[in-house]
């Protein structure tokens, strides 16, 4: 089992930046993959990031060559950078853990608001 805070969630202007922190409560070394998913208003939840346990990262193609995902192994943390935000990223951002094929356990979530 493990924990998921997400922080960093916010209000911010189309063409800004914002970083999303997920900690969580055991060694992220030990998870299968850590992700970042969205989910705007009316709309399901979609995969916006990945990172396998061995540090390979996939990304949405709505947010290619703009967001980042990193982790810092010594904090159990991952991080999501977003930058030259638009509205259309608007939504609460959902930390997410991959334990096995079947198993996966989510955070509470951040809200993050691109205004035009």
């Amino acid at each position: 089992q493990v924990q998921l805070v997400e922080s960093g969630g916010a209000l911010v202007q189309a063409g800004g930046s914002l970083i999303l922190s997920c900690a969580a409560s055991r060694s992220i070394l030990t998870i299968s993959a850590m992700d970042w998913h969205r989910q705007a208003p009316g709309k399901q939840r979609e995969l916006v990031a990945s990172i396998s346990r061995r540090g390979i990262t996939n990304y949405a193609d709505s947010v290619k060559g703009r967001f980042t995902i990193s982790r810092d192994s010594a904090k159990n943390m991952v991080f999501l950078q977003m930058n030259s935000l638009k509205p259309e990223d608007t939504a609460v951002y959902y930390c997410h853990a991959v334990m096995s094929p079947s198993t996966g356990y989510w955070g509470q979530g951040t809200q993050v608001t691109v205004s035009s």
